[in-house]
C-alpha cells in the first residue's frame, strides 16, 4: 500500500531529506517548506521506503500538491 505526502500549505520547498529509495519511518522529517518566510517541516506519513519523489528544492507548490509517495 502507498501513501502520498501532501503539501500543508503554498510555498516553495527549500529542502528535500529523503532519496529515491530510502527506507522512512513515520514522523522522519522529510522536506522544509517555506512560507510567507517561515520555515515549516514536512514529515513522513507511514514507514516505508520512498518509490517517487515529485519536487526538487527551489520547486513552488500549491496546498494539497503530491510531494512524494511512500510504499
Amino acid at each position: 500500500m502507498s501513501e502520498e505526502l501532501l503539501a500543508p500549505m503554498a510555498g516553495k520547498i527549500v529542502q528535500v531529506n529523503v532519496k529515491v529509495g530510502g527506507s522512512v519511518k513515520e514522523d522522519d522529517e522529510a522536506m522544509v517548506i517555506e512560507a510567507m518566510k517561515m520555515k515549516t517541516p514536512i514529515y513522513i506519513p507511514c514507514d516505508g521506503s520512498v518509490v517517487r519523489i515529485n519536487v526538487n528544492e527551489g520547486d513552488d507548490v500549491e496546498e494539497d500538491d503530491v510531494l512524494l509517495i511512500v510504499e
